[in-house]
């Protein structure tokens, strides 16, 4: 009988033994966890910023090409306006005909 109360003693001095790594391994874990979740929450913030930055970029992007389409409407009708005329006669007034007044 004394045999077997040691025996039963050993076992259950295994079983807190037990109980006390499992309970050490799940703190462990759950810290592990929680510095897990910060991470997640850092990333999803920074996600976050940056798809404001994208969308003020796609914005600032937006704008800029309507300018440039507003530009071009008004250089075309610059353009329009403009008096046609050869090429050539275009170069010989700027550079002046020769023999006559900046010769």
């Amino acid at each position: 009988m004394l045999t077997d109360l040691d025996n039963l003693t050993d076992k259950m001095e295994q079983l807190v033994v037990i109980s006390q790594r499992f309970h050490q391994h799940n703190q462990a874990l759950l810290a592990e966890l929680d510095r897990a979740r910060a991470e997640c929450d850092e990333t999803r913030a920074a996600i976050e910023q940056l798809r404001t930055e994208r969308d003020a970029l796609r914005l600032q992007r937006d704008q800029l090409a309507a300018k440039i389409d507003e530009a071009q409407v008004r250089l075309n009708a610059i353009l329009e306006k403009l008096p046609t005329q050869n090429p050539a006669e275009g170069q010989m007034d700027l550079l002046g005909a020769p023999g006559g007044e900046n010769a």
